[in-house]
C-alpha cells in the first residue's frame, strides 16, 4: 500500500472466495488525489451459488484531504502565537491571541524553565499545544534545549531567519530582547497562512553537523598556519623563516592528525545508517562529487526533506542567479545572490573545476561555451554546478546511482 492509500487486496473468507478493494487514483494528481479530494473504493464480491458465481461489485466514493490543503487547514487552526527571543542564557517570550499581545516572560533557557513555562500556558482558557504555533530566529545551538523540549510535546514550531522577519515588518525603530520577541510574534501571526513548519533532524545528522563544522574550524586554522609560513619563504630572510617553521612545526601535525581523526569519525557515522549510506553511494556515483560535498548536502537538505528541488538547492548554495533590473534606468545582467551557504559553493565550486578537468562532457560543454561563444569562465563554471545539483537530486528521486554516458 503506498502511503496515500492506493492499495490491491485480495481476501478469502467462508462464503465469499474472493474479495478485490482498489482505491483508484487520478492521474493529474502527484498525491494520488482527484482534483475535488476525493478517492473512489471499489469492492468486488463473487459468489458461488451451485454452478451460478455472481458478481458484486460495490463503489464508495470517500472525501480525503491533500497534505498541502491539511496544513494550510491547521495554520487557520492556530489561536495562540508565541515569538521567542533566544539568548545563550535566557529567553523572552511574548504570548499573542488572535493578533493581541496578552503578556511577557522572560525565563531561563533551561529544560525545566521551558516545561514550566508551557504548563504556565495551559492555564490559559482555551489553550492548546495543538492551538498554538511557537517562533524563533535561527540562533544556532542556543536554540537545541527549546527545539528539543517543543519537539517532545509535538508542538508547531517555526524557525525563521533573522533578516526575512526583520524586512517583512517594515520600518521599527529600537530594539531588545523584549521587542524582539513581540516582533517574532507579530510575525507569525501577519503570515499565519504561510507559515513553514519546522521539520526536526535525526540525531544522526545533528552529530555529522557537529563534526564536519568542528572539521571546518580545524582546517581553517591549519590554513591560516601554513599559508603565511609559504609565503615568508620568499620575501624573509631564511633564517627566520627556519625558525618560524620549526616552532609551528608541532602544532601543523597535531592539527593535521586531528582533521584525518575527524574524518575518520565521519565516516565511520555514516557508514553506521543505512539510509546515509544509501544517500552517499548515490551521490558519490557521480563523477567528481566526493564525500565532503556529498555529506554536507546531506546534513544542508536534512536528508533531502526540507531542501526538496533543485532549484531550491542552487538558491541556498548561491549557484541560481536573479535579475537586478528596474525601470529602463537599470538594466543589470543576472547576478548571483550572497545570501548563501557559501562552504557548500565552495565545494560544489570544487567538484565543477575537477569536471571540466576530468568529464568529457563536461569539459567539451565548458569549451564550447567559453571559446566558441565568448561566455565568461565564472558564469559556465556556475552553469556546471547547477549540472551538478540536478544530477544529485535526479539521481536521490529516481533512487539509482548515476549512469555515464559512453
Amino acid at each position: 500500500m503506498c502511503r496515500y492509500g492506493c492499495s490491491l487486496l485480495l481476501v478469502a473468507d467462508g462464503n465469499l472466495p474472493l474479495c478485490v478493494l482498489g482505491y483508484r487514483r487520478d492521474s493529474r494528481s502527484k498525491l494520488g488525489f482527484s482534483s475535488k479530494g476525493r478517492s473512489c473504493r471499489t469492492e468486488i464480491k463473487k459468489l458461488r451459488l451451485g454452478g451460478i458465481i455472481i458478481k458484486i461489485r460495490l463503489t464508495t466514493c470517500i472525501t480525503m484531504e491533500c497534505p498541502t490543503a491539511r496544513m494550510a487547514r491547521n495554520m487557520k487552526k492556530f489561536v495562540f502565537f508565541i515569538g521567542i527571543d533566544v539568548s545563550k542564557l535566557t529567553l523572552d517570550i511574548a504570548t499573542m491571541q488572535n493578533g493581541e499581545l496578552r503578556f511577557h516572560r522572560k525565563i531561563q533557557n533551561t529544560m525545566e524553565s521551558i516545561t514550566e513555562f508551557v504548563e504556565e500556558l495551559k492555564l490559559l482558557p482555551g489553550f492548546k499545544v495543538s492551538k498554538a504555533v511557537f517562533g524563533l530566529e535561527q540562533t544556532g545551538i542556543y536554540s537545541n534545549r527549546l527545539l528539543h523540549a517543543l519537539g517532545k510535546m509535538k508542538a508547531g514550531i517555526v524557525v525563521q531567519d533573522s533578516g526575512h522577519i526583520k524586512s517583512s515588518l517594515g520600518s521599527m525603530r529600537g530594539k531588545n530582547d523584549k521587542m524582539d520577541a513581540a516582533r517574532i510574534a507579530t510575525y507569525l501571526y501577519r503570515n499565519r497562512e504561510n507559515l513553514m513548519l519546522w521539520q526536526g533532524k535525526r540525531r544522526i545528522i545533528g552529530e555529522l553537523a557537529s563534526l564536519s563544522a568542528l572539521r571546518n574550524r580545524l582546517a581553517s586554522t591549519l590554513r591560516a598556519l601554513k599559508v603565511p609560513l609559504k609565503e615568508d619563504r620568499l620575501f624573509i630572510d631564511e633564517k627566520l623563516s627556519v625558525q618560524n617553521n620549526r616552532l609551528c612545526e608541532k602544532s601543523i601535525c597535531s592539527l593535521s592528525s586531528d582533521i584525518a581523526a575527524l574524518d575518520s569519525r565521519i565516516k565511520e557515522v555514516w557508514k553506521g545508517d543505512a539510509k546515509i549510506s544509501h544517500l552517499m553511494a548515490l551521490i558519490t556515483s557521480i563523477p567528481c562529487i566526493g564525500d565532503m560535498t556529498a555529506i554536507q548536502m546531506i546534513i544542508s537538505s536534512n536528508e533531502f526533506q526540507t531542501i526538496t528541488t533543485p532549484k531550491q538547492f542552487a538558491s541556498y548554495a548561491g549557484v541560481a542567479p536573479f535579475p537586478y533590473q528596474s525601470g529602463t534606468s537599470l538594466q543589470g545582467r543576472m547576478r548571483v545572490s550572497h545570501m548563501a551557504n557559501k562552504k557548500v559553493k565552495t565545494l560544489l565550486h570544487t567538484c565543477a573545476v575537477l569536471s571540466i578537468r576530468f568529464v568529457p562532457e563536461m569539459k567539451e560543454y565548458y569549451t564550447r561555451k567559453t571559446k566558441g561563444e565568448g561566455k565568461h569562465s565564472m558564469l559556465v563554471l556556475n552553469a556546471i554546478r547547477s549540472k551538478l545539483i540536478l544530477r544529485v537530486y535526479a539521481c536521490v528521486k529516481a533512487d539509482r546511482t548515476y549512469i555515464r554516458k559512453e
